[in-house]
């Protein structure tokens, strides 16, 4: 009976002396920063990995992109390319009741056919000039009027993405006001070559920049197949030219391997290729407040990088030489995706691997943690509301079916989130040339 008593004695005091401790040791808070709001769930696209066997054939599944009107209208847009659900439109509109409507029509959103050419060998994207064929970003730009960037391509039932035809590759402009298509570039096989993915778009409206007087945009190739580059349009002439081609500053770092949620992170699909590292190139874009530097990151590393405008914008025989040296590395930071910046000079970037955003400073050189939450789950696109807001999508890109072995992990809802800018920040804005 007393070892009895003595092991029941030493039992509840191990116990005892364990809670204790426990109470007492540092954890990780898992939040910090100013409060988070839930603006839209999304419930029907998306734009990333490929439809489980189990899942139904409805259509597609989750959005990558958010871009918000001065008046608060907001647009998203599914990549077909990444997610060969993404069937029934590639970009909409978000409306009440956490639903979307294709924009600015179902008709342009359909392609005759499909977006996928199966009489070219191998298959090639539509090269329809008048459709929408694989949307990879809208952005609302100074002037109030919404951007799209077409990749053209798309991919096979078995996740297979297609080059791109000539006529898929394109931006097209639409007036908001009434909801009319103002513009549509179509980029040369030179600017946009088969195997490119232009992923995302940032724009300069100041008059003086071309001899056109309608302002450039500056957009990332994050292809996974190697053509990595900046590409800068003129939105009057509607040129385009490609700079920093393949350096390694717009490419994947060699065996990049990221940990999200405490889980290593490889490209693992179900098209008999064999295991590999994420690859994704030139990714994130963010343009300052003086519209004199761009600042980028790949979505395969973990660097930071600036040039000078300038030397984009110039296209002359040097200039691929001159805009090689004048790029600059700047800080290392987290796994990003998405960047912006708002009229503080405040450049922000999600930091997928810490579930949180993160403002970089140009003046100190700095990083900062803006705000973390545990329900990041992929910090995709970003957009600043002229109501001071800093919108982003969290769509779990990293769950779907490429990274899993074929199993799409994601669950739905994906969700657009906001959160207050710090110091009255808001939307650059400049007048329509």
């Amino acid at each position: 009976m007393s070892q009895r008593l003595t092991f029941i004695v030493v039992v509840y005091g191990l116990a005892t002396l364990s809670g204790s401790t426990a109470q007492n040791i540092l954890s990780d808070p898992g939040a910090a920063g100013p409060p988070v709001e839930i603006v839209h769930l999304y419930y029907d696209e998306w734009p990333t990995g490929k439809r489980s066997k189990t899942r139904p054939r409805t259509h597609a599944d989750h959005p990558p992109g958010i871009a918000v009107s001065a008046s608060g209208r907001k647009f998203s847009n599914y990549p077909p390319a990444l997610d060969p659900t993404d069937l029934k439109y590639t970009v909409a509109e978000l409306i009440s009741n956490n639903t979307e409507t294709p924009y600015p029509s179902l008709e342009i959103n359909s392609p005759p056919g499909g977006r996928i050419n199966y009489t070219t060998t191998p298959p090639t994207g539509a090269n329809y000039q008048n459709y929408f064929i694989g949307v990879q970003s809208v952005v609302v730009d100074p002037a109030d009027r919404l951007w799209v960037l077409d990749t053209g391509r798309a991919a096979t039932p078995d996740g297979t993405m297609v080059p791109a035809a000539y006529g898929g590759p394109k931006l097209v402009g639409i007036n908001l006001q009434d909801n009319s298509i103002i513009k549509t570039i179509i980029f040369s096989p030179t600017a946009a070559p088969s195997t490119s993915y232009l992923n995302d778009i940032r724009f300069d409206l100041t008059p003086s920049l071309t001899p056109s007087g309608q302002g450039v945009a500056y957009i990332t190739d994050s292809s996974s197949e190697g053509t990595n580059a900046l590409v800068i349009v003129d939105l009057g002439s509607g040129a385009a030219w490609r700079h920093l081609i393949n350096i390694p500053a717009v490419e994947a770092t060699e065996g990049f391997v990221p940990t999200i949620w405490g889980q290593p992170v490889y490209s693992n699909g179900t098209t008999g290729q064999p295991i590999s590292n994420v690859n994704f190139g030139a990714d994130g874009i963010a343009l300052s407040a003086d519209g004199a530097t761009l600042y980028f990151s790949t979505t395969g590393g973990r660097r930071l990088y600036a040039v000078p405008t300038a030397r984009l914008r110039d296209d002359g025989a040097n200039s691929e030489i001159l805009a090689r040296a004048s790029q600059v590395f700047l800080t290392g930071k987290g796994l990003t995706d998405g960047m912006e910046s708002d009229s503080n000079d405040a450049i922000y970037m999600g930091n997928i691997e810490d579930n949180s955003i993160s403002i970089y400073t140009p003046a100190t050189g700095l990083l900062s943690t803006f705000v973390r939450d545990p329900r990041f789950s992929w910090t995709d696109t970003m957009s600043v509301g002229a109501d001071g807001y800093l919108y982003f999508t969290e769509n779990q890109l990293w769950r779907g079916a490429a990274y899993n072995g074929g199993v799409d992990k994601r669950v739905k809802p994906y969700v657009l989130f906001r959160v207050k800018l710090p110091g009255n920040g808001t939307k650059i804005t400049q007048p329509a040339p």
